[in-house]
């Protein structure tokens, strides 16, 4: 076991993030390829990404008690391996329903996640540097959707898909090992007033979390705005391919562009706001502006479906999650800001299980409006306006935000 400090921690982390959305977007990317060999409806897949989804949800509901009660050395490994072992089973699957199992298994898994990311930030960094490490850690996710399409589609036409869902989920295995032999966790004691209890197990009381009105502004916003990433996550590949005719090797490029862009959102939201508090501006007022840019930047999203160059929709998609990304690190700020470090795997998790409950029933909404003919305008409606309604409700719940005691 080496010298371990938050710059590894933080670096696993990372990679542990790269992970999740490697395994959760790879069916995504594949959907195509998938579709015509199993013969998959656009609903049949509406319905997959959305009891991934409602499993996601429902483990939400569990996960961020799970977290603070076990402890991060243990949450961790538990997060990436048992999710691992889930997007290697897809390779398995030769049906929708067996693929619906091994997606309801990745949901359930993936949950774990965000808290535990969340909650070891929380622990280890101080307040003057968590926002930053928090827009890293959220661009490590986007770096995942951007690496992904970029290796899938060539390792599947050298492979197969089958074993292209058992590398990329091997690989989770692999981060599990290190966690062990590095000792990582060691690093989340730092910044503890009582290192022990940093990574120990920590009571919370229910009471306590649904008295506290942070709690109902986080998840009523996480409702609102998260829906939006999981539809774009879900469907942009299909938009490429049935709007624009790219075919998965061609639509990889401009999927990575897409993601890339979100995660310099994800950096910009959490320097910026970094600066500013520096500057002598308060949190409220830091966060708030900053959110309430990114909201405007979302709005002009339905011109995805008017333009003609497959470069100015990938431009437009791109501004959106960046914008994404800029609003969420500022929301998992907000937590890390106004709720207590113990409860804050816990909230982070109520938050998530909002976001995928919404995200559930846009997902399965795309499917049948795309399979009835509708089209994606009335999807793209929806998320010009979400991030807009998502600040006024945090607002309305949180009109100042007041730093919590550790």
């Amino acid at each position: 076991m080496f010298k371990i400090d938050r710059r590894f921690l933080l670096f696993m982390l990372i990679v542990a993030s790269i992970l999740n959305y490697a395994d959760r977007q790879i069916i995504a990317i594949l959907k195509p390829m998938l579709q015509e060999e199993l013969h998959w409806t656009d609903a049949d897949y509406g319905h997959l990404a959305a009891m991934f989804q409602l499993s996601a949800a429902v483990a939400y509901m569990f996960a961020g008690w799970f977290i603070d009660r076990v402890g991060l050395k243990f949450a961790n490994p538990f997060a990436v391996g048992s999710w691992s072992l889930a997007a290697m089973a897809h390779a398995f699957a030769h049906t929708v329903g067996q693929f619906t199992l091994a997606r309801v298994a990745l949901g359930a898994t993936e949950a774990l996640g965000t808290p535990v990311g969340i909650k070891t930030i929380a622990t280890a960094f101080e307040a003057k540097s968590r926002s930053l490490a928090i827009g890293i850690l959220n661009a490590a996710g986007n770096l995942g959707a951007v690496v992904t399409p970029l290796f899938v589609p060539f390792l599947a036409a050298a492979v197969g898909w089958r074993h292209t869902f058992t590398i990329v989920g091997g690989l989770g295995l692999v981060w599990v090992a290190v966690w062990f032999l590095s000792g990582a966790w060691n690093a989340a004691a730092l910044n503890a007033p009582e290192p022990d209890k940093a990574v120990a197990p920590a009571k919370v009381k229910w009471s306590e979390v649904f008295r506290d009105r942070a709690t109902w502004a986080i998840m009523g916003a996480k409702a609102l705005f998260d829906q939006v990433w999981w539809f774009l996550l879900f469907w942009t590949p299909d938009l490429l391919h049935r709007v624009f005719g790219l075919s998965i090797k061609e639509f990889a490029v401009p999927l990575a562009i897409i993601y890339l862009m979100a995660a310099s959102g994800s950096l910009i939201g959490g320097a910026v706001v970094g600066q500013l508090i520096a500057s002598g501006w308060s949190v409220n007022r830091a966060r708030k502006t900053v959110m309430l840019v990114c909201a405007l930047l979302v709005v002009p999203v339905p011109l995805v479906l008017f333009v003609k160059s497959y470069w100015l929709a990938v431009g437009l998609l791109g501004l959106t999650l960046a914008a994404h990304q800029g609003f969420s690190v500022n929301v998992f700020g907000i937590i890390t800001d106004v709720i207590p470090a113990k409860r804050v795997g816990t909230i982070t998790s109520l938050g998530a299980l909002s976001g995928n409950l919404a995200g559930m029933g846009v997902l399965q909404l795309a499917g049948i409006l795309l399979t009835n003919g509708v089209g994606y305008m009335p999807l793209f409606l929806m998320a010009a306006c979400a991030y807009l309604l998502a600040l006024l409700w945090i607002h309305l719940w949180l009109p100042v935000l007041r730093l919590a005691n550790r």
